[in-house]
């Protein structure tokens, strides 16, 4: 099964890289393994995110940059409101990342 990596640059991911990168430097973990625990990484997170999220969230803001490349959406909003069954939530500035999960399959 083939993954996207964009799970690398969320906050577990960042400090993910870091420890490994760590590990790596002081000799603890070599380079080829630290490689195979991100592959694992991403499989895991695009695993949890399919089978396990079941919540929706509606998304309004004002669309202050949108981009398409390499078949991948960024969308930047500003003033953005969060809406789910639960919360009600508002921040001055999100970044929307989105990818054609069909493409996991080719």
């Amino acid at each position: 099964m083939a993954t996207f990596e964009l799970y690398r640059r969320s906050s577990i991911g960042m400090c993910l890289t870091e420890t490994l990168d760590e590990m790596v430097s002081s000799g603890t973990l070599s380079p080829e393994l630290a490689i195979q625990v991100l592959m694992q990484f991403d499989k895991s997170m695009t695993d949890a995110l399919e089978t396990q999220v079941k919540n929706k969230v509606s998304i309004k803001g004002h669309l202050h940059t949108y981009r398409f490349c390499d078949n991948v959406w960024t969308f930047i909003l500003q003033d953005a409101v969060f809406k789910s069954e639960d919360c009600h939530d508002q921040v001055k500035r999100v970044k929307i990342v989105a990818c054609d999960s069909k493409l996991l399959t080719q």
